[in-house]
């Protein structure tokens, strides 16, 4: 298997507007490690929860009102999200090919959302989310597995890079925790334990046999999950990591693993923003922790805080730049930052 790469800059996937072949221009215009783009804007089935209609085998989304349900059918939001998907590859394919990156084994990034998250909203046709049935959320689990595969194999087919995938899960903590709200409060939806969770995503990602970043965007990381092999990148905002989460960290570090670090911000900040500022709160924690800085160099790559689907787009080519600029200047001389 690939190993993620280091000292360049990616993004966390999704983007203004609705044209894929603009975005995809724009992403491998200013990006080492490229990715498919998400367009949110488009509407139902380019949503977080949506786009997963595209990549799920023998299962399909509806929408009911604004919540999106299992159905046995293939729906027009199944069709919409495969669509959208398959307009995205294509402009990215032409995007690759016009760089002359055809065939350049470069590392290029899938995401999609992660089973939890998904079992977390999206609810079964009696109204329970999908994390009230072991049995379903299983079956989705196995049903992304096999799509998200297929999926990597044929953008490696495509491109003749090298797939690395990425799993949104930004509620995996609440589902952990048993929060999500249930149906009825008589009918609670029950935690998930850690190493079940661990088990099930182990078993995803050792199918689809790519290498794995979990993104996450919350303020409370969930350390006893991150800690297993599961994945081999950890996506975050690195504005949420406080000095709690220093040893971990370290931790987690020290153990040759890949920090996706989110430094640049997803809105056009009021002052101009010099890289320096970019690098200087992670440099800073390093140093704190006591790692040697060389880690900058060999185990980071560089995002925005989020994706950048809200973004001016007037920024989201000097965001992207920015986040390439900081990689750049951790690959040079971190000892120098």
């Amino acid at each position: 298997m690939t190993a993620l790469p280091a000292g360049v800059a990616s993004g966390v996937g999704s983007m203004p507007g609705e044209n894929p072949a603009e975005s995809a221009s724009i992403i491998l215009g200013e990006l080492g490690f490229g990715h498919v783009a998400e367009l949110p804007a488009r509407g139902p089935g380019a949503d977080l929860i949506g786009r997963s209609a595209a990549f799920l085998v023998d299962i399909a989304l509806d929408l009911v009102g604004s919540d999106y349900r299992l159905t046995t059918a293939n729906s027009r939001i199944t069709q919409r999200a495969k669509g959208f998907l398959s307009s995205d590859l294509d402009a990215l394919e032409e995007a690759w090919h016009r760089a002359g990156m055809i065939g350049s084994g470069q590392p290029c990034k899938i995401a999609v959302c992660g089973p939890f998250t998904f079992a977390g909203t999206v609810a079964l046709r009696g109204g329970h989310k999908l994390v009230h049935d072991r049995g379903a959320w299983n079956d989705v689990l196995g049903s992304l597995a096999e799509g998200l595969a297929t999926t990597a194999a044929d953008l490696e087919r495509r491109l003749g890079c090298a797939a690395v995938i990425q799993l949104d899960e930004p509620l995996i903590d609440r589902v952990i925790a048993g929060q999500i709200t249930p149906l009825t409060r008589l009918d609670v939806n029950p935690p998930i334990p850690v190493p079940d969770v661990v088990q099930a995503l182990s078993e995803l990602t050792t199918h689809v046999g790519r290498p794995a970043i979990l993104h996450y965007c919350g303020a409370d990381l969930p350390w006893e999950l991150l800690r297993s092999n599961t994945f081999d990148g950890l996506s975050i905002d690195f504005s949420c990591i406080g000095e709690s989460d220093w040893d971990e960290l370290g931790q987690y570090l020290d153990a040759g693993r890949t920090l996706v670090a989110g430094l640049v911000p997803t809105g056009r900040p009021v002052r101009e923003l010099p890289v320096e500022r970019v690098v200087e709160p992670l440099v800073r924690t390093i140093d704190r922790i006591g790692l040697n800085r060389d880690v900058l160099a060999r185990q980071v790559i560089v995002t925005p805080t989020c994706g950048l689907a809200g973004a001016d787009p007037r920024w989201v080519t000097q965001a992207l730049r920015l986040c390439s600029e900081a990689a750049a200047a951790f690959a040079d001389d971190p000892s120098a930052l």
